[in-house]
């Protein structure tokens, strides 16, 4: 069964950061990854638990996507109840753990 995935108002705003940061609006290969990083996030909706939980918080779970140096963590929780998905946050790797 399929989950609904949907984002935090912090979480649009993380995209929208991302979007600016590499500059996806003048490069076809930061428009390339950008695009992939949607299509992650969309893919959340039939996989939810493939996953692990974030070290922060059992409760939580994060997908990495991209590769070294570039990798960012999309944090996010799962309702199976309610079948939804919630993105929470989507932060570069190298920051500190949330809190």
């Amino acid at each position: 069964m399929q989950y609904r995935v949907s984002l935090t108002a912090r979480a649009i705003k993380d995209l929208d950061n991302i979007f600016q940061f590499i500059q996806a609006e003048q490069s076809e290969t930061a428009a390339t990854w950008f695009n992939g990083l949607n299509e992650a996030l969309k893919s959340l909706s039939s996989l939810p638990h493939r996953a692990p939980a974030t070290p922060e918080n059992p409760v939580l779970r994060h997908l990495l996507y991209g590769s070294k140096p570039n990798v960012y963590r999309v944090i996010y929780f799962t309702d199976d109840t309610k079948k939804t998905v919630t993105v929470l946050t989507i932060r570069h790797g190298a920051r500190k753990p949330i809190e």
